[in-house]
């Protein structure tokens, strides 16, 4: 689809020339006039939202009653301000799914599906000139030269989308990469294509570096974008070996694009279209629940939506001198955080991914890959790749000691029972499925550190 590409380019320049804010607090006076804008659109042209406000003034807006994917979904015909019905959304979107064919539009609107780690599905809509807000942006923010210049870009992911399709132009050759379709075929045109620009899942670009370590795969790109899932540090590591350069980050859902890496390679919160309000988990530490308002969307509005993912502040500040809040990283999904029995009176006390994944990483130097599933409070798995050269391929029992030890002292020093730990040979295929005839048939997000029970209706989560 052709849009107007003046537009973008004007996104573009308004967000590379935009005055940075001084401060904080000249940036957040700066947020809230526009939310306060944000909020009067909506109220006007929203059924379900000038309902839901009706006992609130546009000034209370940080009082306005939470937002979810289940509760959007339910009241989705009422809630988006262009006339489409949930019904009509989820037909095209389907339909694109089934036939690889991602350009059908309602009228010029965009829809895209989202199933996300939960696995539970929704639906956006994207307006052509929010499209074009959002190539100008992430062009700005992630482009590593001018806009002026040639660029060839590899994108991976499990759809495409109109919106992805906007950054295309007669300098930027954007490439889509069904992540679907062979491994081979995706060797062969990258090798043809030759992107000086790869965005993919870090689970993708893991195996991409595994490609270019045998010698297959024969590029030398000069910038690589994680996108989609956690980048945990043991892939981050191995990208970054064989492809000889930083892993940057974009953390990109359906509710926005929410924030990107700078220069040093720090997580910032995209502060200059989204506010982010921190449900603290634990505010020591600085670890919280993100709930957004997207002040730059109007077709679905995002306002005081509460994700499900559990991101931790960067303590020091970034060198890069951004007003815009810097993360550590983003820990993954609250419903991954294990849970262990507390010594003391037996109740469940939470153990955020990162300490899962920081034990297993350095129990030893010769972990490749690992999935950590905890089944039960007092029964985690752990699924293991070694080093091949010295175990030939098979688990080590060497590692396993030193994984249960490190994960014993881990759920002690919280306070918890530790849990039995049994071990497993690390399968692809637990986020891959296959066909009969052994093609890619589908493929889910990566997570390093998932659980596998839901915690009861009285239990606490965050005790």
């Amino acid at each position: 689809m052709l849009i107007d590409k003046g537009a973008m380019v004007y996104h573009y320049l308004r967000t590379k020339l935009r005055q940075r804010p001084a401060n904080r607090q000249e940036m957040e006076q700066w947020q809230e006039e526009r939310v306060r804008s944000h909020v009067r659109f909506v109220r006007k042209h929203s059924a379900f939202y000038r309902e839901l406000w009706k006992d609130y003034a546009d000034a209370q807006w940080r009082q306005f009653p939470i937002m979810d994917k289940e509760l959007m979904m339910e009241h989705f015909d009422l809630l988006n301000t262009v006339g489409i019905t949930k019904e009509e959304a989820f037909a095209v979107a389907y339909q694109a799914e089934n036939s690889r064919d991602f350009a059908p539009t309602i009228g010029s609107i965009t829809v895209g599906l989202s199933s996300g780690t939960s696995g539970n599905r929704g639906v956006f809509l994207v307006s052509p000139q929010e499209r074009r807000a959002w190539a100008g942006t992430v062009l700005a923010k992630m482009l590593p030269h001018s806009l002026l210049q040639k660029e060839s870009i590899a994108f991976f992911l499990r759809a495409n989308s109109n919106l992805y399709g906007s950054v295309g132009s007669h300098r930027l050759q954007f490439h889509y990469y069904d992540l679907l379709s062979p491994l081979k075929e995706h060797i062969d045109r990258l090798n043809e294509q030759r992107p000086g620009l790869i965005v993919a899942p870090p689970s993708m670009l893991r195996i991409l570096a595994q490609a270019r370590q045998q010698g297959i795969l024969q590029i030398n790109p000069h910038k690589i974008i994680s996108v989609a899932e956690v980048l945990d540090p043991l892939d981050r590591k191995a990208i970054e070996t064989q492809f000889e350069q930083r892993v940057h980050q974009v953390y990109q859902c359906t509710e926005g694009f929410l924030a990107c890496t700078c220069s040093h390679g720090t997580l910032h919160l995209n502060e200059d279209i989204v506010i982010i309000e921190k449900e603290y988990l634990d505010q020591k530490l600085g670890r919280f629940v993100p709930i957004i308002t997207d002040f730059s969307r109007r077709t679905q509005p995002i306002v005081r939506y509460r994700l499900n993912d559990v991101l931790t502040e960067r303590a020091e500040p970034c060198p890069c001198g951004s007003p815009f809040l810097a993360l550590e990283s983003i820990e993954g999904r609250c419903d991954d955080i294990f849970y262990g029995y507390s010594l003391h009176d037996n109740r469940l006390r939470p153990i955020f991914p990162d300490f899962i994944s920081r034990a297993i990483i350095h129990a030893s130097e010769k972990v490749l890959e690992y999935l950590a599933i905890q089944h039960t409070p007092d029964r985690v798995e752990i699924c293991l790749r070694v080093d091949e050269a010295d175990e030939a391929g098979s688990r080590s029992a060497q590692v396993e000691h030193e994984i249960t030890h490190v994960m014993n002292n881990l759920f002690l020093k919280m306070n918890c029972k530790p849990p039995a730990i049994e071990f497993s040979l690390y399968d692809q295929g637990g986020y891959a499925k296959y066909d009969k005839q052994g093609e890619l048939a589908d493929i889910k997000k990566l997570r390093r550190v998932e659980r596998r029970f839901q915690l009861g209706e009285d239990t606490d989560p965050f005790l």
